[in-house]
């Protein structure tokens, strides 16, 4: 029928079918598969399915053929996820309709931004965000440094968020994220991060400071727990939303605190978040800590221009 024919609408439970039929190839070309599958039904039907978050469907002739959700991960910003669109209806605006209605439904409920992340290589899925309205802010890589209980950092590293807060405001770190680091609230999404932030990690998970003639890193763990990998196989993963140093040995003295916390938590896994910079990415790398192959790209709306209503 083409675009003219799309309604936009909820999804539901019954069209997880269409959505695994047009979701179970999209990275035929690279390892990996889709977790769009995997995630429907949590997506639809999780407790807070339609205050939080929505989840958009544009359906043709009965059958969907496209599908995205948005997530409110704070009282002004909004993140857009798992934008997918059916091969048979590529280049039809399917994207666009869907974007213009999770936008809406985003600015109803008083988000002023909504982001999305887009892994760098994906080149048609960056064409296809810039076309629906989102620009560029930040991109990022990931540190994955091998957890070890005994690791000890060369100078002092506190637990104070306060400390932690202090240099991340200062931070070259900072100014390159836009702010921005990983949600506590949902996995593979970035928001603003905020003192009270910080303080909820010291409470919930951990935060870090590295403590040498002032403080010179900080990092903060969002996450540890079991999922399953593209393999099928359960694995612990810690995950951490940022870090953020001043030099090479501050870098060195905050992996290792990282890989500590992790090797105490006894996980498998572990990946932090650090800018996508030649000196942030160098530096990893020059403490023989393995770093993510490619960058991910993090794009924003700005859900105050009329345009977009």
């Amino acid at each position: 029928m083409g675009a003219s024919g799309l309604t936009v609408r909820p999804a539901r439970a019954d069209d997880y079918d269409d959505v695994v039929a047009f979701t179970s190839d999209t990275w035929a070309d690279r390892e990996g598969s889709d977790y769009i599958p995997r995630v429907y039904h949590d997506w639809i039907e999780g407790p807070d399915g339609g205050e939080r978050r929505r989840t958009l469907v544009a359906e043709d002739d009965e059958a969907a053929v496209g599908i995205a959700q948005a997530v409110l991960l704070s009282d002004h910003e909004a993140w857009c996820q798992g934008m997918r669109v059916a091969p048979s209806h590529h280049g039809e605006g399917v994207a666009t309709r869907i974007t213009r209605g999770l936008f809406d439904w985003a600015r109803d409920r008083g988000a002023a931004v909504a982001r999305n992340m887009v892994f760098s290589w994906n080149v048609a899925g960056l064409g296809q965000s810039r076309a629906t309205g989102f620009a560029p802010a930040t991109e990022f890589r990931w540190a994955r440094p091998r957890p070890d209980p005994d690791a000890a950092p060369g100078a002092a590293v506190v637990e104070d968020p306060d400390d932690a807060w202090t240099y991340w405001a200062r931070s070259d770190a900072r100014d390159h994220l836009r702010g921005l680091a990983l949600s506590f609230d949902e996995t593979w999404a970035m928001r603003e991060l905020t003192r009270e932030g910080l303080r909820r990690a010291a409470d919930e998970t951990a935060v870090f400071a590295v403590q040498d003639a002032g403080t010179r890193g900080m990092a903060y763990r969002v996450r540890d727990d079991e999922r399953e990998n593209e393999d099928g196989e359960v694995e612990h993963r810690a995950e951490y939303g940022v870090g953020a140093w001043e030099d090479l040995a501050a870098c060195r003295d905050l992996l290792a605190a990282v890989r500590r916390d992790a090797g105490e938590l006894g996980a498998d896994d572990v990946r932090v978040l650090v800018p996508e910079t030649v000196r942030h990415v160098s530096d990893v790398a020059a403490t023989r800590t393995p770093v993510s192959d490619e960058p991910d790209f993090v794009l924003a709306a700005d859900l105050t221009d009329d345009r977009r209503r």
